[in-house]
Formats: C-alpha cells, sequence, structure tokens
C-alpha cells in the first residue's frame, strides 16, 4: 500500500504512541482518522500535527461501545467515503495481582471492574472496530490493512492477568482476520511492543524506570517513532499478513 492520500484510522490517536504513529503516517501522506475517547488529548494530538504541517481529522468515542464504534465508522464513510487502513492502538491498564494472601487471609483480589474495564477496551474494542473497519473495505472493493498494536505482555505477565489476556486476544484476532479477510484484499497483522518511552512513563519513580530498563537486553526502552514505523511497515507491505512484529529491544518476559 503506498500510503500518499489513504485514509487511515488510529485509535487511541489522542496518546504518545497515537501521535507518533500519525506523524509518520502523515508525513508519508496519509489521510489521518484520529480516535479517542478523551476530548482533551484529541485536540493536543491535532495542534502538535498542525505544527508539523499535518492535518487530522478527530472523532470522541468509546471503543468499547458497540453502539459508539457502529456511529464512527458510519461518520467515517460519510465524511472519506472509504478506509484504508486501522490502527487498533488504544489501550489501557489496570494492573495488580490475581490474589494477594498473607498468613492464609485474603488481603487482596483483582476486581471484576478492573478485569472488565481492560477487557472492554483492549479486546472488545479491537473486535468491534476492526469488524466495522472490515465491513467498510470489504464492501469498498479496494481492501485494505488492519493493524492491531498487542504487547509482550500476551505471553503472560505477573500483576497483568487482564491485561495480558487481552493482549493474547488480539493475537489471535490478527491470525483469524488475516484467513478470513484474505478473500476481500484484507491483510490483518499485529505489533507487540515492550516497553515504550510514551508520557505514561513521566509518572515512574527512576528507580523503577532503571530497574525495567536493566531487563531490555537493549538497554534501553523503544522510541514511540520505532514503533510507528513498524506500523508504516505492516501497511506499507503487501505481503506482510497475519504476523506479529515483537519490537522490544530483545526483552522476553
Amino acid at each position: 500500500m503506498q500510503l500518499q492520500d489513504k485514509v487511515i484510522a488510529i485509535t487511541g490517536g489522542g496518546g504518545g504512541l497515537g501521535r507518533a504513529m500519525a506523524r509518520r503516517l502523515g508525513r508519508a501522506g496519509a489521510r489521518l482518522a484520529l480516535i479517542d475517547r478523551d476530548r482533551r488529548l484529541l485536540g493536543e494530538a491535532a495542534d502538535s500535527l498542525a505544527e508539523q504541517g499535518l492535518g487530522c481529522s478527530t472523532y470522541a468515542a468509546d471503543i468499547g461501545s458497540e453502539e459508539e464504534v457502529e456511529a464512527l465508522f458510519a461518520r467515517l464513510g460519510e465524511e472519506f467515503g472509504h478506509l484504508d487502513g486501522l490502527i487498533n492502538n488504544a489501550g489501557i491498564i489496570r494492573d495488580g495481582p490475581l490474589v494477594k494472601v498473607e498468613d492464609g487471609r485474603i488481603l487482596h483480589k483483582m476486581s471484576l471492574a478492573f478485569w472488565q474495564e481492560v477487557i472492554d477496551v483492549n479486546l472488545t474494542g479491537v473486535f468491534l472496530c476492526g469488524r466495522e473497519a472490515a465491513a467498510m473495505m470489504a464492501t469498498g472493493g479496494a481492501g485494505g490493512c488492519i493493524v492491531n498494536i498487542s504487547s509482550i505482555s500476551a505471553q503472560g505477565n505477573r500483576g497483568q492477568s487482564n491485561y495480558s489476556a487481552a493482549k493474547a486476544g488480539v493475537i489471535a484476532l490478527t491470525v483469524t482476520w488475516a484467513k478470513e479477510l484474505a478473500p476481500y484484499g484484507i491483510r490483518s497483522a499485529a505489533i507487540a511492543p515492550g516497553f515504550i518511552g510514551t508520557p505514561i512513563l513521566d509518572n515512574m519513580k527512576q528507580e523503577a524506570l532503571a530497574k525495567m530498563t536493566s531487563l531490555v537486553p537493549a538497554g534501553r526502552v523503544a522510541d514511540a517513532d520505532e514503533i510507528a514505523e513498524a506500523a508504516e511497515f505492516i501497511l506499507g507491505n503487501d505481503y506482510f499478513n497475519g504476523r506479529v512484529l515483537e519490537i522490544d529491544g530483545g526483552l522476553r518476559i
């Protein structure tokens, strides 16, 4: 896929990784639709792109809501006429142990609310947006590409029962869609990043950040643009399908 004038939608477009992907794809000539449930972040992302001479359209929506997602993609169809690519990037974290027991007493259990919040956004949101994007691409007749952002935590990570389960599910969806959607000219692939240098790390204590970084053979966290570069590669390579790019600096959880 040549990205010039292609319509690419990015969920979680207001966050650090979403903005990095928008910048890179915008510079390649893509027409951008940024989706986020936080209007403030969307505004900041649009302003940041404008400072670099890049434009975008912004859409506030809760991707865990079927009604909102269906309305969102109907609006994208009305405003753009078609969709060439979707990056399912939106995600949240609600970490905690499954259970914590001390001296035979239960001190903590992961709440159903924590489980459901993460599943709703990180897995159901991917399903809903992927379904609506695939419908637009299939009926449009020109095919397209869906890029799902998973994580190396899909292999299982302490304190992340909800997040790991969702990200493993994202990989399963990716492979399934590659098989199902190929007859329509639609590819599906995923990226599994390790630690990324996004603003979320700014609130981390330096000792904890240093300990985390020490686990990475590359000796540092990824720059968000390095993940964005992987997204650009997947969108541009028409033979890359049904596979996961692990961009983790050699880290294995």
